[in-house]
């Protein structure tokens, strides 16, 4: 639970540090569950001639190997469907483990102290496991596997959500440091700036001043908690390891999500308990619902900027 100084201090700068968040048992069944799918996809490359021989390799070393092979694992891997085009069998993990972080009740005790009592699972989420910075491809520009540009949760959001009540927690299941790339921000609620479509959607140029960041290392199984109006980004990865981590949000039930194509669902509620979501094959059940429906349809683009607008120029 959050302290008053805590909350004070989350209320006034839009972005909170808090170690020891999940609890050690969810982070392993995570990591084995993580470990199992990782597996199994490394052993179809394998059988494809595409990636060396696995059986002396570990975790992070099956991923530094796929990569340079150009086998994709972030999609299979990923708990939401990517931002475009979407087929009937687009890859995406929905497991056990991942739905107990997300459903976890520490997280979801801090995320009512900041937002109240009646909380969606927003769709907008995203596992990010990022390689060191020597080994990105030149032209990488995923900010779930590369680098983070500038942004505000918000900004990357359609308009129907530019008043939902929502949080951001971004959990970290490695250790985040300055070295490996962990966030930064610039504490502050400013109005929602303007975004051009860059590299990333991102910032327009002129807007912040980088300057003012704050580094926010934070350990294995704590959370950097975010206002969506917080402008922030990731340092890059200088180390020679991964940076493994969760980018969840919340928001007040009955907002919109900002994501209405994609499935939410009710993680908490005290009026209603009966609503939550409990069981984590309705979870994937509704996000294989989603992907059928939608490979049918037009794509839906999931920002709003154009870059012809003047502050893009």
């Amino acid at each position: 639970m959050l302290s008053d100084i805590q909350i004070e201090t989350f209320q006034r700068d839009g972005v909170l540090v808090v170690p020891d968040v999940i609890p050690h048992d969810i982070l392993s069944a995570l990591r084995l569950e993580y470990a199992t799918l990782l597996d199994q996809l490394y052993a179809g490359w394998e059988a494809q001639n595409r990636v060396p021989a696995g059986t002396t390799l570990d975790f992070w070393g099956k991923l530094s190997a796929a990569y340079a092979a150009g086998c994709d694992w972030f999609q299979p891997m990923d708990i939401s469907l990517p931002g475009d085009q979407i087929h009937p069998d687009t890859p995406m993990h929905f497991g056990p483990a991942v739905f107990d972080l997300v459903t976890a009740r520490p997280l979801l005790d801090i995320v009512e102290q900041l937002i109240g009592p009646e909380i969606t699972s927003n769709p907008i989420q995203h596992v990010r496991i990022k390689p060191p910075e020597t080994q990105l491809d030149a032209d990488e520009i995923r900010a779930h596997v590369g680098g983070t540009d500038w942004h505000q949760d918000r900004g990357v959001a359609h308009e129907e959500a530019d008043s939902t009540r929502m949080i951001t927690a971004w959990i970290a299941i490695s250790d985040a440091t300055e070295e490996n790339g962990c966030l930064q921000a610039i504490p502050g609620k400013p109005g929602l700036l303007p975004h051009c479509p860059q590299v990333q959607t991102s910032i327009a140029p002129g807007q912040i001043e980088p300057a003012d960041a704050v580094p926010l290392p934070v350990p294995a199984g704590g959370v950097v908690l975010f206002h969506p109006l917080v402008p922030h980004s990731a340092l890059p990865n200088r180390s020679d390891q991964f940076r493994w981590s969760f980018d969840l949000r919340y928001n007040v039930t009955g907002d919109p999500t900002a994501r209405s194509h994609f499935p939410d669902f009710i993680a908490r509620s005290r009026t209603a308990p009966e609503t939550e979501l409990r069981d984590w094959r309705a979870w994937a059940a509704m996000w294989e619902e989603a992907r059928a429906k939608l490979a049918k349809e037009a794509h839906i683009p999931i920002h709003r900027w154009s870059a012809d607008a003047p502050v893009c120029a």
